[in-house]
């Protein structure tokens, strides 16, 4: 996790946006979801909750953003718990057209970046799409998430004047 916080630490930088994606009802599909709602109940301001229509956010993710940070759950054929944070070229690349969302996430991150904000991926391999409720491995790895992104996105907050 020490080498994930140095990354986003670095790559998050000005103002930036949040995006849960992911379905509700599949298990470790919520977890960006999941994420997003607790980041947003701890106070951070720029988070959407997208779901599994990203692309109905696209409009608010091109304006007044440094960076767009996409969490969701992504196969990589890690262990369940895993996670990775990739670029929009990596995820052009890993996630093309072909997807349960109505976009890949290749094609949401070149949307958005058309306009200006760099887009980021912080994704976390699932470990099961059945029921309602995160795995056990998934849910730690969110909470850990959850603390490493408040404290890297407090310490911009402070650097850049404040958030509206």
């Amino acid at each position: 996790m020490t080498d994930l916080r140095t990354a986003l630490a670095t790559q998050l930088s000005g103002r930036t946006c949040l995006v849960g994606i992911g379905n509700t009802e599949r298990g470790d599909d919520a977890f960006g979801v999941r994420l997003a709602e607790v980041l947003r109940d701890r106070g951070y301001p720029d988070v959407c909750v997208a779901g599994m229509s990203p692309e109905r956010w696209v409009e608010q993710m091109r304006h007044g953003f440094s960076t767009v940070l996409l969490l969701d759950a992504v196969r990589m054929g890690q262990a369940a718990g895993t996670a990775v944070l990739l670029d929009a070229a990596q995820l052009a690349i890993r996630y093309p057209q072909v997807s349960t969302h109505t976009l890949s996430l290749g094609t949401l991150a070149r949307l958005v970046e058309a306009e200006g904000p760099r887009v980021l991926l912080l994704g976390v391999e699932p470990d099961t799409l059945n029921g309602s409720a995160l795995s056990a491995s998934v849910r730690t790895t969110l909470h850990a998430l959850a603390d490493v992104l408040m404290d890297v996105l407090g310490v911009n907050v402070l650097s850049t004047g404040g958030r509206s």
